[in-house]
């Protein structure tokens, strides 16, 4: 099977200079993990519910050290930069992650799996035969695709969800 089998076509997708509020609305409205951020058909970057928690994380600034005129930092820099993108993020372009895993439509579900394990990424856009986005998949698809194909007739009338008061 193929990814362009189980793929949403429907996809909900933002603009760069859309304000961070109305991504975070709308991934709680159509109840999705994550949108593309596109101008012109191509995808120019994606926002998932991770980089909108990464806002309120606290941010753990790294130590450093003066030396004459000059300043080493003994912490991942790097790190804290990202920490900080996110959290003074006002629109999609300053959230987004900007290298974006994409595959075909052609790829197998297989290949996809294996991609968003790899990785470690949720929700994975799908492009086009020109790179345009054309669809996007979701372990949420992976899970249903699994249930479909498994279906033998059992009932989940009698499963209980663990609930905690």
């Amino acid at each position: 099977m193929n990814v362009g089998d189980i793929m949403t076509r429907e996809v909900v997708s933002v603009a760069p200079e859309t304000p961070v509020a109305a991504i975070a609305k709308l991934l709680y409205q159509y109840k999705i993990s994550g949108v593309p951020v596109v101008r012109d058909g191509k995808i120019m970057g994606i926002v998932t519910e991770e980089d909108l928690i990464m806002r309120d994380a606290i941010i753990k600034e790294p130590h450093v050290i003066s030396i004459l005129d000059s300043v080493f930092y003994l912490g991942n820099k790097r790190e804290f930069d990202e920490e900080m993108r996110h959290h003074l993020a006002t629109t999609a372009a300053e959230l987004m992650t900007d290298s974006v895993h994409t595959v075909p439509e052609s790829a197998t579900v297989e290949q996809l799996a294996s991609l968003m394990i790899k990785h470690e990424i949720n929700p994975v856009p799908v492009v086009n035969s020109v790179g345009h986005l054309s669809g996007i998949v979701s372990r949420a698809d992976l899970v249903r695709l699994m249930v479909l194909e498994n279906d033998d007739g059992i009932s989940l009338e009698g499963a209980e969800s663990e609930t905690t008061t």
